[in-house]
């Protein structure tokens, strides 16, 4: 693990994760600039809240697929281009065991990263004056939704990273995976079950009811059931690559 946390330094893992904390941030941040926002800072039925929420939730699928693929591309481009497949398990540590491994350190600095959006947001709408109630179940249901999808799809580019030399392919993915996960909120829902760029679409919150912004009952258990079968698959596909030859 100390050995990954070393290779993330040299691969400037932490401006990219920056990019993507500004970037969430910044694309919620402008809805305190949209008509009425102000109007309403003491509704206390925490209208204000609501309306972060629901911009913080169409920030995090656009920006965090992209920059979760390039951190998994990161992670083991490097390997592919010091040959360190083999000197890796020439000293005991497998493919699989290595992206396990990759896994758990770059997860890590993920979920810190998620978190911290969820937090900066929170201080944005307190420093914007906003004084109505504050949504605390469902932010932090969604901060802890939006936490395990991106923890599905690093799992995801990691594993394919590791299998095909060529990143393009996996940043590619992501792209079309952008796509998807704005377009998820138009779908029907069994629709968004089938990809895990689309069940962010499922975590949202909120939503509008006769033009009023209402929360909703988000779809957790869907969230929580991709998150242990992602978690099963990774740890399958792994143990695969474990016994296979460099």
């Amino acid at each position: 693990m100390a050995c990954e946390f070393a290779k993330m330094r040299r691969l400037r893992v932490t401006p990219v994760v920056a990019v993507m904390i500004v970037g969430v941030v910044a694309l919620t941040s402008r809805e305190i600039t949209t008509p009425g926002f102000f109007d309403s800072l003491d509704d206390p039925a925490g209208g204000p809240w609501l309306r972060l929420l629901a911009s913080l939730a169409f920030a995090v699928p656009l920006a965090s697929p992209i920059l979760v693929a390039v951190l998994a591309s990161r992670q083991v481009d490097l390997e592919h281009q010091g040959n360190g497949w083999l000197f890796a398990h020439t000293a005991g540590l497998p493919a699989g065991k290595l992206c396990r491994t990759k896994f758990l350190a770059t997860g890590a600095i993920l979920v810190a990263a998620t978190l911290l959006e969820s937090l900066l947001v929170i201080g944005v709408g307190t420093l914007a004056g906003v004084t109505g109630q504050f949504p605390a179940g469902l932010w932090w249901a969604y901060t802890v939704s939006a936490v395990v999808l991106n923890l599905v799809l690093l799992g995801l580019h990691l594993l394919l990273a590791a299998r095909i030399e060529n990143q393009l392919v996996g940043l590619g993915l992501s792209v079309i995976g952008v796509f998807l996960a704005v377009s998820g909120s138009g779908m029907p829902a069994w629709m968004s079950h089938l990809t895990p760029w689309t069940y962010y679409a499922l975590a949202v919150p909120v939503d509008f009811r006769g033009g009023v912004l209402v929360p909703i009952p988000p779809w957790h258990l869907s969230v929580v059931a991709l998150g242990v079968l992602g978690a099963a698959a990774f740890l399958l596909l792994t143990g695969r690559l474990d016994r296979q030859e460099v």
